[in-house]
């Protein structure tokens, strides 16, 4: 942004095209931002109101086709001062998919929900559970679930002390809502957090000894899991359920991919959310064969939320 670049966008030659610098740059974009030094700074209003204004000048009509920030009210994705705001291609197609899921999905709707920490996917379940018939929860935060739920001895897993005190009124929502719920029966274990871990193996009626960790579901959970998946005519999955990152701790995470696969192969439409999930598609080469893989990870989980993206927005009010 600034004089130069106004003027050469001000009279370009026709069929020109201008690649801009990483507006992240500037700490205008995000309003705050980190000094040379290492301290925290922000950006005044004014300076914010010059940089949206110069942003202004370089065009006279705003595509946003960022969907992975879309979720992040920053000076580029709210297009402010122009008349014409429009959505890309890529933009189009993950909201197009999105709303398959989210407005009126064919049923039986499946999610499947990874990932660490209860607390973190509160808004998610909270939500979820009213538009699913079957959920899934698998991930570090399956064993808040399992010892809040079952009282099983989950070792040195993950537990959640915030998500704790929220299960069971998940649980109750659930059950009100007549959304089965499925968590896993058996695990993969490992002596320590890391890829040349000892492995073991657990139940939920055994438990995990101390100083283990539970790293993946079982060859049980699995088969149950994949049970599930089958049944579904639409399948949303955020989070891996193992850590997929470590050979001897990703074939839980492998078999749910196999699954989500031959639904897609049967015609269910299956979406799978962006960060590590989508990280999960590149690495068995599958992105081309579920329906879609989002390349939003914030911004597909608060889609997935409920929440309004401002990106989104800032293009609905024009």
């Amino acid at each position: 942004v600034g004089p130069d670049v106004e003027k050469a966008c001000a009279d370009p030659k026709p069929g020109s095209l201008f690649l801009l610098e990483n507006l992240r740059f500037h700490i205008e974009e995000e309003g705050k931002g980190i000094s040379p030094t290492g301290e925290k700074i922000k950006a005044t209003s004014e300076n914010v109101k010059t940089f949206r204004e110069s942003l202004r000048k370089l065009g006279d009509i705003y595509v946003n086709d960022a969907f992975g920030t879309a979720h992040r009210a920053h000076s580029s994705m709210l297009g402010e001062g122009y008349d014409q705001r429009a959505s890309g291609f890529l933009l189009k197609k993950e909201l197009t998919y999105f709303a398959k899921a989210l407005v009126k999905p064919e049923k039986p709707f499946l999610a499947i929900l990874g990932g660490a920490k209860v607390a973190d996917k509160i808004q998610l379940i909270d939500n979820l559970v009213d538009k699913v018939q079957e959920m899934i929860i698998g991930g570090g935060m399956a064993f808040t679930f399992l010892k809040e739920l079952k009282e099983m001895r989950i070792g040195n897993s993950l537990y959640d002390d915030e998500g704790a005190k929220i299960v069971k009124n998940l649980m109750a929502k659930a059950e009100k809502n007549g959304v089965e719920m499925h968590l896993p029966v058996d695990f993969v274990t490992g002596d320590r957090f890391g890829e040349n871990a000892a492995v073991g193996e657990g139940t939920v009626e055994s438990g995990i000894p101390d100083g283990w960790f539970g790293l993946d579901t079982g060859p049980k959970s699995s088969q149950q899991f994949k049970e599930v998946i089958s049944r579904a005519k639409t399948v949303v999955w955020n989070g891996p359920v193992g850590v997929f990152e470590f050979e001897n701790f990703s074939k839980g995470t492998k078999a749910v991919m196999d699954a989500v696969v031959d639904a897609t192969q049967k015609g269910a439409i299956t979406i799978i959310g962006g960060g590590d999930t989508a990280t999960c598609a590149a690495k068995w080469n599958t992105e081309d064969k579920v329906s879609h893989v989002s390349t939003g990870g914030g911004a597909s989980l608060e889609l997935l939320e409920g929440k309004t993206l401002p990106g989104v927005a800032a293009l609905s009010d024009a």
